[in-house]
């Protein structure tokens, strides 16, 4: 980490897209005129115009007249910094600003005695000198509202977004500046966090949107389940937007609101339970009549109140409509429901009646829109205030589940149509005591179907797993380091699909591929750098052929795989990696330097890795074990890799040949991913899961659901990195024929182990068994059931396989901080504990390389108890692009 108390980062990125686009789509005509709105690009140097038209202002002193930034005295001048990656070019996620210590933006000439929105910016990723993991910080405002506390970005992350907004309404009391401070969790000195912003929006709004108007006699906000009660939600609380949602239609940008700039998301599956009902809309060319008894124009823009969701008019049987919500318990919540008729049929009051619970407690026994609003096409809003208890009463604060149900009236009813309607949903959190923060997010979260680990003591449910984790989050006092971010901003120059089409040889010093991607070598070159392919740099060797070390211009340390020269083996191959390699750039992907192809000759020529593969660090070497930690760290920039691969890149991307032989270490450690001979570009349509493909790959590492149905999907991938996480917790290979039936292959032994009930800790590696926590253990093996499923379906992704390695990382780091803390022990790492072997009878095992017919890279056991791992019925014809399929 370093020193420098406060960064900016910034990347490149052009402007002439967004404004152009802007020219096309111009701001719609707003119904409110904000007396105030500043928007401010935290850490860019120049004003910059976003994709709907909006300024954000640069970010300095010279914007003194708007806001001053107040930071403590710096002993190291301020530092730009770029992100690792860069996959959201949106404003204002192109730049930001970190800082070690605490910092403050200050508005002087804010209104004041005036209501504001407050959104804050997060893009989670790693910057040079700040690794996602040590984001953890704290934001308050005027020094007595809480607006976030020990907040991780990382963890509220959706699988579909790599930015997060948060957004308040707070009251500016007379003669009161806002400041917004921002305070890095540095407890922990040893790792000190720190706290980063990229923009940040002030926005004036209408004093009684959210707040109630004590004036307004006619204004009531429920509560459900009591008839006469009523809440008010007063200007001395603030407020937090955790959802707002456009019932039944898409996004409604922030652009196209009523000139609040708030955002409309759409009721994506996450939200809906069951099956969804029918989407409906009006036809568009009715106009909305506001009437000033039921609510002003500016409360929704009129694309959510022309949408809706419905299950139709003359369904008979009954149903309910349900949406759920996670929220923080111990809050009151204000739930607002949007309403209006549009449907042609429904003409007057009494013609479609339903009821709303919320939370499970009656809101609205005879919801009439209609009754409610006087007219179809008139917008009417409900308020609704409810107050979140704790799963089985705790006091501890935890996400719970808030639900709002749109039920059928049960027969005989009044109603002329049975139905159901809501336009849209708004929920806002209510401080508590100048509070609004609960907790993060749970780092995992798994299907209900997935199963729980037994060991030594735990064989209940998968909630209860989980529930010990979040147990130990709270000892930890602070959830470290969950990243779902998403890099896709690599651009592909060529096909939007990898073809294998066959290779015609060159003459000497030329290519048919494109020399601008990477580096073409000459065969004089080649040989400089290996002395004529002497044996002696031989550092390995695979079907491809030859794997040589290097120094390319007697200089730069260069890993060379060479064809067998005169075969056709690894011809598509050798295309394939110099087609994807040559597009992926990313710090755990090996890099692809160049390569020659010069007469029969097809080199590949890449970086050189130090330390060679995770393979070699388990097992059948004289290479001292990793700690787990350090298993941990491999783990998760391999998995980093991966995930790139599978959602980082324009193109999805199965590597199809995960394995520990082809997770390469650097001088540092550093996990990179290599191999990408027998990678595919995955399904690119919305409608395809999956590539319909011969099998490849090795043996051990398939995934089951592929080996039968030759379906190639992302979760294929998902399934061979489990055994990987396997390989790395038990020390041996994925498969070891001398051994018993049961125990042959790693996958199915663990599988076994937890169907029969057996002890897993026997399997771990006595090296590191003594050094793992038993909820690390538990988080971990949960991990790899989920990556083991055969149902691909029901597979972890691989941004949850990073997400859980991050938290079991931070499991690891803490419990050697508390070490630390404690009485000093002897280092482990003067110990040294001899490893097994692994087959029953005590034979040593030897593995060593060879090629098949099709360049394939084969691993034999020299072993003479071989015993087949599937039945003799099963068809060696499923691997005919394989060859031999007893190994590989």
């Amino acid at each position: 980490m370093a020193n420098s108390r406060n960064h900016k980062f910034q990347c490149n990125t052009t402007l002439l897209h967004f404004l152009f686009l802007h020219l096309l789509f111009p701001l719609i005509a707003s119904s409110y005129n904000p007396d105030y709105s500043l928007a401010i690009s935290c850490g860019s140097s120049t004003n910059t115009t976003a994709f709907d038209g909006r300024i954000w202002v640069v970010d300095n002193i010279d914007n003194s007249n708007l806001f001053s930034f107040i930071e403590p005295k710096n002993t190291n001048p301020s530092l730009k910094t770029k992100p690792n990656s860069l996959s959201n070019t949106q404003i204002p996620f192109t730049t930001g600003r970190a800082s070690l210590s605490n910092f403050t933006y200050s508005f002087s000439n804010i209104i004041t005695n005036s209501t504001i929105f407050l959104r804050l910016h997060f893009y989670p990723t790693s910057y040079q000198n700040f690794e996602t993991s040590y984001a953890l910080f704290s934001v308050e405002v005027n020094n007595n509202i809480t607006l976030l506390k020990n907040f991780n970005p990382s963890l509220w992350l959706h699988h579909d977004e790599n930015h997060i907004v948060k957004e308040y309404s707070i009251q500016i009391k007379p003669n009161e500046k806002l400041n917004i401070t921002f305070i890095p969790n540095n407890t922990n000195q040893l790792s000190p966090s720190y706290a980063f912003i990229n923009g940040i929006e002030v926005v004036s709004m209408p004093s009684f949107l959210y707040y109630t108007n004590l004036s307004d006699q006619d204004y009531r906000i429920k509560l459900p389940g009591s008839d006469n009660t009523e809440y008010q939600v007063l200007n001395n609380k603030a407020l937090e937007t955790v959802y707002r949602v456009n019932v039944g239609q898409n996004q409604v940008p922030a652009n196209q609101d009523t000139g609040m700039f708030r955002n409309w998301d759409n009721d994506s599956p996450r939200y809906l339970e069951k099956e969804y009902p029918s989407s409906v809309s009006s036809d568009f060319t009715h106009n909305l009549t506001y009437k000033n008894n039921v609510i002003p124009n500016y409360i929704a823009p009129e694309g959510v109140y022309l949408t809706a969701r419905s299950y139709g008019m003359y369904e008979t049987e009954d149903y309910n409509v349900t949406w759920n919500f996670e929220v923080d318990s111990a809050f009151t919540y204000m739930v607002r429901l949007h309403f209006c008729e549009f449907d042609w049929q429904i003409k007057q009051d009494g013609d479609r009646i339903f009821q709303i619970f919320i939370d499970d407690s009656l809101a609205e026994p005879s919801a009439d829109v209609i009754g409610w609003s006087g007219a179809p096409f008139v917008p009417v809003h409900k308020d609704y205030a409810v107050t979140m208890g704790s799963h089985g009463g705790s006091s501890q604060i935890e996400k719970v589940n808030l639900s709002i149900k749109l039920q059928r009236l049960p027969k005989p009813m009044p109603a002329v149509y049975r139905d159901v309607t809501l336009n849209g949903i708004e929920i806002l959190k209510i401080s508590d005591k100048n509070n609004l923060f609960g907790v993060n997010p749970k780092p995992m979260s798994f299907s209900p179907k997935e199963q729980v680990l037994p060991t030594q003591q735990w064989k209940k449910s998968t909630t209860k797993i989980l529930a010990v984790v979040a147990v130990s989050c709270l000892i930890l006092a602070s959830v470290v380091g969950i990243t779902v971010f998403a890099r896709r901003n690599i651009i592909f120059n060529s096909h939007t699909e990898i073809e294998e089409t066959s290779w015609k040889t060159k003459k000497q010093g030329s290519s048919s591929l494109p020399s601008h991607l990477c580096r073409y070598f000459t065969i004089a070159e080649i040989k400089a750098a290996t002395n004529n392919f002497e044996d002696i740099f031989i550092i390995g060797v695979g079907g491809f052929g030859n794997v040589y070390k290097g120094y390319i211009d007697g200089v730069t340390p260069v890993a060379i795989k060479r064809l067998k020269p005169g075969s056709q083996q690894g011809v598509n191959e050798f295309l394939n990696e110099i087609e994807l390699l040559s597009q992926l750039r990313h710090i755990h992907l090996v890099s692809l330097i160049g390569y020659c192809n010069e007469g029969v000759e097809m080199i590949l020529v890449y970086d050189f890795m130090q330390r060679g593969s995770l393979c070699e660090y388990l097992y059948g070497s004289d290479n001292k074990p990793l700690t787990w930690k350090q298993r941990l760290e491999i783990l998760l920039g391999a998995a980093r890799g991966l995930h790139y691969l599978h959602a980082g890149a324009k193109h999805n991307i199965i590597h199809r040949d995960v394995k520990s032989t082809n997770i390469l270490l650097d001088e540092k450690w550093v996990a990179k991913v290599s191999d990408f001979g027998l990678s595919k570009v995955g399904p690119t349509g919305m409608s395809m899961t999956h590539v319909s493909t011969m099998v490849k790959g090795s043996l051990g590492y398939l995934d089951p659901e592929y080996y039968m149905r030759q379906r190639l999907t992302l979760k294929s991938d998902v399934y061979s990195f489990g055994v990987v996480l396997l390989e790395v917790l038990c020390a041996r290979p994925p498969l070891v024929r001398s051994l018993d039936k049961k125990k042959a292959s790693l996958a199915v032994w663990f599988q076994t182990c937890y169907n029969e009930g057996m002890v897993i800790e026997d399997m771990v590696d006595p090296f590191i068994k003594d050094s793992i926590t038993s909820e690390c253990l538990k988080c971990y093996c949960q991990m790899v059931l989920n990556c083991l499923h055969d149902d691909g379906n029901q597979r972890m992704s691989m941004s949850d396989v990073v997400a859980t390695l991050e938290f079991a990382l931070q499991l690891e780091m803490s419990e050697e901080d508390s070490k630390l803390v404690g009485t000093k022990e002897k280092e482990k790492s003067e110990q040294r504990i001899e490893l097994s072997h692994f087959t029953d009878d005590g034979s040593d095992m030897c593995f060593t390389s060879s090629s098949d017919d099709y360049g394939s890279h084969t691993t034999n056991s020299t072993s003479t108890e071989e015993q087949p791992l599937f039945s003799e019925n099963f068809h060696a014809t499923v691997f005919s692009e394989i060859g031999n399929p007893k190994a590989r």
